[in-house]
């Protein structure tokens, strides 16, 4: 087995040796994943990551690919949490470039993997595809039904949103119920999809920006397009039970989320618009009413789209700060103590040539401040190895920045590589001690990279010696390759 391993790396090696040398560089530099890791928890052990694959195509039988949002929670009440995701099934789809003539196949899949004690045991399903989930982008969870059982609504990147209910005990093997919201058929392009109850009514409502179109052209940046608010009375299987807010138009909103900004005990909505690159706060007014108020968020030092944040106390002051992508890389605004005031851009760090896709908050290395896990976005051939691609290219990256502790949270943070692969979009990632040894896991999903989309999850291992940073799940796979 040791010898097959080392073998393994060797071929990696040569392998991305060659590609560079091929575009003329002279590159002398182990591949990302191979490369021993320099990280250390607060005791001294070092951080290495390992692979496990939760869903895939080729283990599935099933031909998904596109692997974008994902869920947890407990679906079928067992007392171990699963995993919803979502696949947009369009291998052909490239957000990187506007083809006007082009039209994607109706395609897509909702899947949910169900957990046990075992991490590396899941039971995974199908319970829509194709025609009801035109490729989805995200997921809700949420018991609109009130019969104890988590729902599932998705939003569809090609037409709507779609509530799947779960059917009980028999959530593994009976057909889920379902409803396109009419409201929303054929309306566009459904991004992202919440669900909480703003009004305290103890029904929850759905947020859902609608970007317009799956794949933006220029006319997309010169339109304006919703941000609603989907209320609900009665029964959630019923197109009538259903009524749609719009809270506001803006040019291609992508985000919309529930959360409680000005920590005053109610949960407002945070927008982000790629068209504009900005962020809007919709203050609850905390009366039951869902008139909610339109604030702009000022930023001083960078701007943000806000298609996918973190919210966490960084400065220490109480208030939430907000993590996003900027054009320089990865940055946290800083909340002001007046409302009004912009909010200060701190610069974390970049993986620049690769850019940002999902990311995460957690305390990686247990020295009680939280830090960041981040994945890129690959572009090219998504199935197959470009054989252009080189070092200089956008490739698909895993890897962390360690926080430098609340006196230096204003400064630059340590980056730690995990992963630089040729294909890939690692699009989400949350937080979990899946092996139950004390420390943090991922689970993640990825795209861009047919027959290796899915869903995944990162082993943290801790070792007296340092490691290679990243151990493969699979002997074949996509080249590992070093940095720029």
């Amino acid at each position: 087995m040791t010898t097959t391993i080392q073998a393994a790396i060797g071929t990696r090696l040569l392998l991305a040796l060659t590609m560079a040398s091929a575009s003329g560089q002279a590159v002398s530099q182990t591949p990302v994943g191979d490369t021993p890791t320099t990280a250390r928890t607060v005791s001294g052990d070092y951080i290495s990551w390992r692979e496990h694959i939760i869903d895939d195509p080729v283990t599935a039988g099933v031909n998904f690919s596109g692997s974008d949002g994902f869920v947890m929670g407990d679906i079928d009440k067992d007392g171990f949490e699963d995993i919803v995701s979502v696949h947009e099934s369009d291998a052909e789809y490239d957000s990187g470039s506007f083809l006007e003539d082009f039209v994607p196949p109706v395609a897509g899949h909702v899947r949910v993997h169900f957990g046990s004690s075992d991490p590396d045991s899941w039971v995974n399903i199908t319970i829509a595809e194709a025609e009801d989930v035109p490729a989805p982008e995200d997921a809700v969870i949420t018991d609109l039904n009130g019969d104890g059982w988590l729902d599932i609504v998705a939003a569809a990147e090609r037409s709507h949103l779609i509530y799947l209910q779960n059917p009980g005990p028999n959530a593994r093997s009976e057909t889920w119920p379902r409803l396109i919201l009419p409201q929303t058929r054929d309306k566009g392009s459904y991004i992202r999809v919440f669900a909480a109850d703003f009004n305290g009514d103890g029904v929850p409502e759905l947020t859902a920006p609608n970007k317009g179109a799956q794949t933006p052209g220029p006319e997309d940046y010169a339109r304006s397009t919703p941000v609603e608010l989907h209320t609900l009375q009665g029964d959630p299987l019923d197109g009538d039970s259903w009524q749609v807010q719009v809270l506001g138009n803006y040019s291609i909103p992508q985000n919309a989320e529930p959360v409680d900004i000005d920590s005053d005990g109610d949960l407002d909505i945070v927008v982000g618009t790629r068209g504009e690159s900005r962020l809007i706060i919709f203050e609850n007014p905390g009366d039951g009413t869902l008139n909610f108020i339109e604030h702009a968020v000022g930023i001083y030092g960078a701007r943000m789209a806000g298609f996918n944040l973190e919210y966490v106390d960084l400065s220490g002051d109480g208030r939430l700060d907000i993590i996003g992508t900027a054009p320089r890389g990865m940055v946290w605004i800083e909340q002001p103590a007046r409302r009004g005031d912009a909010w200060n851009a701190h610069y974390i760090g970049t993986f620049a040539p690769d850019s940002h896709t999902g990311y995460a908050t957690a305390d990686i290395d247990g020295d009680g401040d939280i830090d960041l896990v981040a994945g890129s976005y690959s572009r090219g051939d998504r199935t197959g190895d470009d054989a252009s691609a080189n070092v200089n290219s956008p490739l698909g990256r895993i890897g962390w920045f360690e926080n430098p502790g609340a006196t230096a949270v204003r400064g630059e943070w340590a980056r730690h590589d995990i992963s630089r692969r040729v294909r890939g979009m690692f699009d989400k990632f949350m937080a979990r001690d899946l092996d139950n040894d004390g420390d943090l896991d991922f689970i993640g999903t990825r795209g861009n990279s047919y027959p290796y989309d899915g869903v995944f999850w990162l082993e943290q291992v801790r070792s007296d010696e340092p490691r290679a940073a990243f151990q493969r799940a699979r002997a074949q796979e996509s080249n590992e390759m070093p940095l720029p």
